[in-house]
């Protein structure tokens, strides 16, 4: 069978994105490596699946599966595409959605200007429930990487996410230092790493080592992650714009339990269909 589907991207994190609300198909995640392939694929960061809800007060389910065929809870910049496709494919008529996706519920604002605020909901900060493994809670943690010891944050976004600050992110071991961390025993679930460069109290630039994806143009949920890290341990004040190698998202925390609100765009690239 032939399956439509959207190329997508949120500042150049890029997405293939299936309607299943519409169409019916069964997708394995051996469909998301063959697909996510930048040679013999379409290529992508992530594949996106809009699904039926599976509760009462949602609009839609959200799936992600990583070009390496991993699933995982949680995508920001995803979250952005999803919500323009939905509208643009006249699956919904509303401008504010609620979304289940792996990682909990999240409400997206489509604004009249294009770009989409999502309601991320509040951080995990516990380790048990990021997961990270230590004794008790702290803004910021010992690990041993490489024969050196480093000091990150910890939490989750919906998906776990370390948090490194460096001085100069043109010179950060993004490369060598990601897949080390991403797969430290410490993060039995792998994790996301972030490496962040403060410039000023309300602007930051990161880049993003995401988990069964490697380093990537832009990551919503990393950046989210990077300005409550930045706000927890007093190095920036919301509201924060952190430049991403693919371009800037706005984020806003009030801190405590509140939730995390991005504000970023969402771009359509190309249609197209694939066999299945």
């Amino acid at each position: 069978m032939l399956l439509r589907f959207t190329k997508m991207h949120g500042l150049g994190n890029d997405f293939m994105v299936i309607d299943l609300v519409s169409q019916h198909a069964h997708i394995q995640p051996k469909h998301a490596r063959q697909w996510g392939d930048r040679h013999t694929g379409i290529g992508f960061d992530q594949l996106l699946l809009v699904e039926p809800p599976q509760m009462p007060d949602v609009d839609f389910r959200y799936r992600i599966f990583n070009s390496d065929g991993s699933e995982v809870e949680q995508c920001g910049n995803g979250a952005r595409c999803f919500a323009r496709f939905v509208l643009d494919k006249r699956l919904t008529t509303k401008r504010q959605i609620r979304v289940e996706t792996k990682g909990g519920i999240i409400e997206l604002d489509i604004r009249q200007d294009g770009q989409v605020r999502v309601a991320m909901g509040p951080p995990r900060l516990e380790p048990d429930n990021i997961p990270f493994l230590a004794d008790t809670q702290a803004l910021s943690y010992p690990l041993e990487v490489e024969g050196q010891t480093v000091e990150l944050a910890a939490l989750s976004m919906g998906n776990p996410h370390a948090v490194l600050r460096v001085a100069d992110l043109s010179l950060a071991p993004v490369t060598e230092w990601g897949p080390k961390i991403e797969h430290h025993p410490r993060f039995p679930q792998r994790v996301n790493v972030g490496f962040l460069q403060v410039i000023d109290r309300q602007y930051a630039r990161l880049r993003v080592w995401e988990r069964g994806a490697g380093e990537t143009q832009a990551c919503g949920t990393g950046a989210c992650a990077a300005a409550v890290a930045a706000i927890r341990q007093g190095w920036m004040d919301s509201p924060v714009r952190i430049e991403l190698p693919g371009g800037t998202l706005s984020i806003e925390w009030a801190g405590a339990a509140q939730s995390v609100m991005m504000t970023g765009p969402a771009v359509r690239v190309f249609e197209g269909q694939v066999r299945l």
